[in-house]
């Protein structure tokens, strides 16, 4: 009976020395060094937002499509070569009607890398935007803006 009451006082003693011996190398707790927190946020932030995409060259063609809560705006474009990435219809002024016209820009991001040019077909791109129905009700028309044209719907 002494010898396992020893051991647990040895014990109870050992345990309470790591405790005064907070920063020792001796207690375990003190082995793989300290927490420390990293991010993955460069020094100088993420930018500024600004948006390098460019253009659709030629909007082709477009569609208002009704839906019970709105309307689905469709659009295509032809690119200059394959490859042409991150399409969307981007919204001039917020989204709000100008005039009683609603204007989106056709934007897409530049291949990283060169790309052959290929077919029609292969080079068209298509984007689409929900419009709720409360943005519609002052708008007459609705305008797809490419870099050599745009497109209109009107009502």
């Amino acid at each position: 009976m002494t010898k396992p009451f020893l051991a647990a006082l040895a014990m109870v003693l050992v345990l309470g020395a790591c405790g005064g011996m907070r920063e020792s190398q001796l207690n375990p707790m003190n082995w793989f060094g300290r927490d420390s927190t990293e991010t993955l946020v460069p020094r100088g932030g993420w930018g500024t937002g600004t948006d390098r995409r460019a253009l659709v060259p030629v909007v082709r063609d477009m569609e208002v499509i009704a839906t019970t809560g709105g309307a689905l705006l469709r659009a295509s474009g032809v690119t200059a070569t394959q490859g042409w990435w991150d399409v969307e219809l981007r919204p001039v002024n917020d989204g709000r009607p100008v005039d009683g016209a609603l204007i989106y820009e056709f934007v897409v991001a530049q291949p990283r890398s060169q790309m052959p040019v290929s077919t029609e077909p292969a080079r068209t791109v298509t984007a689409a935007v929900k419009i709720p129905s409360p943005r519609l009700q002052d708008v007459r028309r609705i305008i797809v803006r490419g870099a050599e044209n745009a497109r209109t719907v009107t009502r």
